[in-house]
């Protein structure tokens, strides 16, 4: 029997929406590693004040894109930049399906002339996979899903982040010397004994640091290493609780809705789309509805990926992307919940708040736009979310207010009055980190 695709899913429930609302369904956080180790509220601060670990092996897809076609296809099937794009330096990968909006994105890291290794969310490697197979581009793909999917077998390569004010200092010691100089989302190789593998300069939540990426074959030595010489400078290890965190501060909307569901001429696309994949059950809830999918889709220019745009190639999307530049309704926020009203609403002792909601964000009784990840942030004192907003609403300072509920999906108006409660909320910049957003890509 075959597995059912998307397409087939959708078929079945009647529409994109019907197949992906869900009400208040379990928040993704990283798999196989602890919940906590020290405790979130410590491991948040870690990255602020000395040196956290962050274990990556588990929770992102890596797919291997390999051949002397390599080039030719991401730049046909993305909107980044490739005559500009260094062996050992990485790139947010922005592919974006016909109509302009984005497929999702991920980091590109360029290994050799012609090979690539894509990372994170699988969406974006299902858009390149099945465009090589539909163009005949002489590549090959090697692909290591992501924990969940994995079978229990062990990931092919370990991905250690180490971030912090004393980061610089931490890897000077486990290296014996300074990381050779090395330029944001740029990597050097570095070795421990005979071990070799490459330091990628980045950071989230705006702190610096690196990551460490090399054979899975060496992960427990180069982890033992990390946490042995770590011990001296009070290194934090962060839990699953925590670590998704750190994409409120430093901005990074990790969730956009994939722009394929409903266009007529994707509809082999999805097909080629399994239904049990991230596409078909990755889940939408929260205070904001609609029945209309594209109403959940974002701009690239939306998320802050204009400086990753570029338009000096041919691509799936060019033109339609190109006329949405002067057409961009939204801006990209960080709202910051009144602690009074979330007490209010979650109780004395709301706990550790982590969801994807798309929650309605409202100025009076208007519709100023949607929230995509809400977090407590203990240095804030209370839960951040990062939003999309209309620009007359967009400006730091500017009071609006979440309606924070799940509204029961297909079925009831998308503007039904349901008794949520509306918690107040300041607007500040995204980043809300000053250091991510003045200073850590200065030399990008």
């Amino acid at each position: 029997m075959t597995a059912p695709s998307l397409q087939d899913g959708i078929d079945r429930a009647g529409s994109p929406v019907k197949l992906l609302w869900k009400r208040d369904p379990a928040p993704w956080v990283p798999e196989v590693i602890e919940p906590e180790y020290a405790g979130w509220r410590q491991e948040q601060a870690a990255w602020h004040t000395g040196v956290a670990l962050s274990d990556l092996s588990h929770h992102m897809s890596d797919t291997r894109v390999e051949g002397p076609d390599a080039t030719r296809l991401l730049a046909a099937v993305s909107a980044n930049d490739y005559e500009r794009f260094a062996v050992g330096q990485a790139k947010q990968f922005v592919p974006v399906a016909p109509d302009g909006n984005i497929v999702t994105d991920g980091i590109l890291m360029r290994d050799a002339e012609h090979t690539y290794t894509l990372s994170g969310v699988p969406a974006a490697q299902n858009w390149v996979t099945y465009h090589a197979r539909q163009g005949g581009y002489d590549v090959t793909f090697v692909t290591d899903p992501s924990s969940a999917f994995r079978g229990g077998r062990d990931p092919m390569l370990f991905r250690y982040q180490v971030q912090g004010p004393l980061a610089g200092a931490f890897t000077e010691e486990v290296f014996g010397g300074p990381v050779p100089p090395t330029k944001f989302f740029h990597s050097s190789p570095v070795s421990l004994g005979s071990t070799r593998f490459r330091a990628l300069r980045h950071g989230m939540a705006g702190r610096p640091g690196f990551e460490f990426v090399g054979p899975w074959r060496h992960a427990k030595a180069v982890k033992d290493t990390l946490m042995t010489v770590g011990a001296r400078f009070g290194l934090v290890h962060v839990g699953a609780l925590a670590y998704p965190t750190a994409s409120v501060e430093s901005g990074w909307i990790a969730t956009p809705t994939p722009a394929v569901y409903a266009a007529p001429d994707l509809a082999d696309y999805r097909d080629s789309l399994p239904l049990y994949g991230v596409e078909g059950q990755k889940p939408l809830h929260g205070s904001f509805f609609s029945e209309n999918i594209e109403d959940f889709y974002c701009s690239p220019y939306e998320l802050g990926y204009a400086k990753a745009i570029s338009f000096d190639h041919d691509f799936i999307g060019r033109d339609a992307l190109r006329a949405a530049r002067d057409s961009v309704r939204r801006t990209k926020v960080t709202l910051v919940l009144d602690a009074g009203d979330l007490r209010q609403t979650l109780g004395q002792e709301p706990g550790f708040v982590h969801t994807y909601a798309r929650n309605r964000v409202e100025a009076g009784t208007a519709l100023a736009g949607v929230t995509f990840q809400s977090d407590s942030l203990d240095r804030a004192g209370t839960v951040l979310s990062l939003a999309l907003v209309d620009h007359a609403y967009a400006a730091p300072g500017t009071e609006v207010s979440v309606v924070w509920g799940d509204h029961p999906g297909p079925g009831t108006d998308p503007d039904a009055h349901l008794g949520f409660p509306r918690i107040r909320a300041t607007v500040h910049p995204a980043p809300y980190d000053d250091h991510a957003r003045t200073r850590y890509r200065r030399d990008a």
